[in-house]
């Protein structure tokens, strides 16, 4: 991976312009930074907006390093897929059976 620091959105804007968007993680209006994933010919690029760091733009040398780079940031950016946990299913159903085992006796009579 190559890196370089780019000191305006204008020019990102300019390349992402001319590339073909593979893909887009996070989102400057409800966090600090985005990450826009593209294609040009050959070069596979992540254009990297921010409004608290610098901005960068990133050269990877193969399609499976870019989407390494997408999991990650996805990750980084609390968009990962989540992964099913089944314990807890089995913990609930085990808890419904437990539930009726008591009998819960009607002593509203009583009140």
């Amino acid at each position: 991976m190559e890196e370089i620091e780019i000191s305006s959105w204008v020019t990102l804007d300019a390349i992402k312009k001319k590339a073909e968007v593979v893909e887009t993680v996070g989102n400057l209006q409800t966090g600090h930074s985005m990450s826009v994933f593209c294609q040009i010919e050959d070069d596979l690029l992540e254009l990297v907006y921010s409004d608290s760091a610098a901005n960068y733009l990133r050269r990877y040398e193969a399609k499976d390093e870019l989407e390494e780079a997408i999991e990650q940031r996805k990750e980084e950016d609390g968009e990962a897929p989540f992964e099913e946990e089944h314990e807890f299913e089995e913990d609930y159903e085990e808890e419904e059976e437990e539930e009726g085992e008591y009998e819960v006796e009607e002593d509203s009579d009583n009140y």
